[in-house]
């Protein structure tokens, strides 16, 4: 039928992620919502489904939309409003409720999506029924009719808020009441930060206040994001947050991304702390945690491209490194399957067990907040066993055959006598015994003609030179590549964010 998009273009590996109307309009969420109802709610034997959303102006309608569709298979609906990522899956997992958040995270105004999620905040994905709600809606866009009529009639719709209870929980797993008192700025971006960090951080929410002077940046609630983009990974989102702490001489500044779900962080000094940093800070403190509510066994998830600095801090405090792929869905799984208290990526998401094995930004936050504010040093001294060594960040090529051109990498390795594995792309480790250590991974993307490279060494000269040599061995014949972003990411996606 003329009109009727096509679902493919838009509907990814993780989430759904369009223009707004062109691709993703009321029709069509109404469309995703009667099969998310059918495909995941009805099978899975959920009592409902609820849906959350951010501030971008068009997230109120088509969350309506979407809310419709569900109804319209007997489906009941709970509207929880303006929230997080990380606020729909506690939502999810405190009612033990199928979710669907209405938000495009750091995308540009003119975007929105759809993250889902089955009850108890368990992924929805590609290959977990994401591609039969995309083939049914698309279906139904597309004129079919014969579903059966709900026996029940349609479903209900119920409003609840639920900001009070996410905040109270994420305070009753993080005791920040004790803590020296810290100044914190914190930029927004004028996502839904600016809706969360009152209520966690704050007295928004009526909770006690924390010994916390938090000072706002861009909490005005504004999807057009009219300061800069909502995504903390690229350093240029950052610069007003690093003038912010040192023009108020604040202990620590966090940026969030558009839905909050990604938490960033900056030292006194206005330099960014290392995700993997973050990694191995919580990671630490959370392996106390487990062990002192009775854990034995305790194992951390990391990713392929996460410092080489979190495996060995993790085995330093007698636990477990579990290495997987990078991206969300393979985290979560990882995660569930090992029974891990908590993952980090490099992409600055974190994840919990406590938490439904998802992601939360704001928790993180909260471990990094209680370890400054539990002893005298500043963040830079805290952080500085968790930051070991020099990383490239991640280097886009644009390559026309990729299998090619690792098969180039890999002979280049094995001429090296350096170790390798193929987990996701080909990572490649300096032999047994080279000082300073280095290492190295290159992966394909998924949905682009590009080669994504990290490296990480013991100094800078050494991942310096490694890294160049690579890149002309990679750019040699290439159609372009994206500079060099020593130490960060080119931008968040390319990390490996999903959100």
């Amino acid at each position: 039928m003329f009109g009727v998009p096509h679902l493919a273009d838009f509907v990814k590996a993780y989430d759904v992620r369009g223009l707004v109307p062109d691709q993703l309009s009321p029709e069509v969420a109404h469309a995703i919502g009667a099969a998310f109802a059918e495909v995941v709610a009805v099978p899975d034997g959920s009592d409902g489904v609820v849906i959350g959303h951010d501030m971008r102006p068009s997230s109120p309608e088509l969350s309506a939309a979407f809310a419709a569709g569900v109804t319209s298979r007997g489906v009941d609906v709970t509207l929880i409003g303006l929230c997080s990522t990380d606020g729909l899956y506690y939502a999810s997992g405190a009612l033990d409720l199928p979710g669907a958040m209405f938000t495009a995270s750091h995308n540009p105004a003119r975007y929105n999506g759809i993250k889902l999620c089955r009850s108890a905040a368990r992924p929805v994905g590609q290959d977990s029924g994401l591609a039969e709600i995309r083939d049914l809606a698309q279906w139904m866009l597309g004129g079919g009719t014969g579903l059966a009529l709900p026996a029940g009639g349609p479903g209900s719709v119920t409003t609840r808020d639920l900001l009070g209870d996410y905040a109270a929980f994420l305070r009753g797993l993080v005791d920040l009441s004790g803590s020296r008192p810290l100044k914190v700025v914190v930029d927004a971006g004028n996502g839904m930060g600016g809706h969360t960090v009152p209520a966690v951080l704050g007295t928004a929410a009526g909770l006690p206040e924390l010994p916390l002077e938090i000072v706002p940046l861009y909490f005005e609630l504004d999807g057009t994001f009219p300061n800069h983009e909502a995504n903390p990974l690229d350093p240029a989102n950052l610069v007003d947050l690093q003038a912010a702490v040192r023009e108020h001489g604040a202990d620590i500044g966090l940026a969030f991304d558009g839905d909050a779900d990604r938490c960033f962080v900056v030292d006194a000094d206005g330099e960014p702390v290392s995700p993997s940093a973050v990694t191995g800070l919580v990671a630490v403190r959370e392996i106390e945690r487990a062990r002192a509510g009775g854990d034995t066994t305790v194992s951390i998830v990391h990713n392929v491209i996460t410092s080489a600095a979190v495996r060995e801090i993790v085995l330093e405090a007698d636990a477990t490194p579990v290495r997987t792929r990078v991206g969300h869905s393979f985290i979560k799984a990882e995660m569930a399957r090992a029974g891990a208290v908590f993952g980090g990526e490099h992409s600055a998401h974190y994840y919990f067990r406590d938490f439904w094995f998802a992601d939360t930004g704001m928790l993180a936050a909260m471990h990094v907040l209680a370890a400054l504010g539990e002893q005298d040093a500043p963040l830079s001294e805290l952080c500085a066993d968790y930051e070991r060594y020099v990383a490239s960040g991640e280097i886009n090529s644009t390559v026309t055959d990729a299998a090619a051109v690792v098969d180039q990498v890999r002979a280049w390795a094995q001429v090296r006598g350096a170790t390798t594995d193929v987990l996701d792309g080909l990572t490649v480790s300096s032999p047994a015994g080279d000082t300073p250590m280095w290492w190295f991974n290159v992966r394909a993307s998924n949905t682009e003609p590009l080669l994504r490279l990290n490296v990480e060494a013991g100094d800078r000269e050494t991942m310096q030179d490694v890294r160049d040599e690579l890149l002309t061995l990679i750019r040699s014949g290439a159609d372009g590549a994206d500079a060099p972003h020593e130490g960060g990411s080119t931008t968040a996606q390319d990390a490996g964010d999903a959100s």
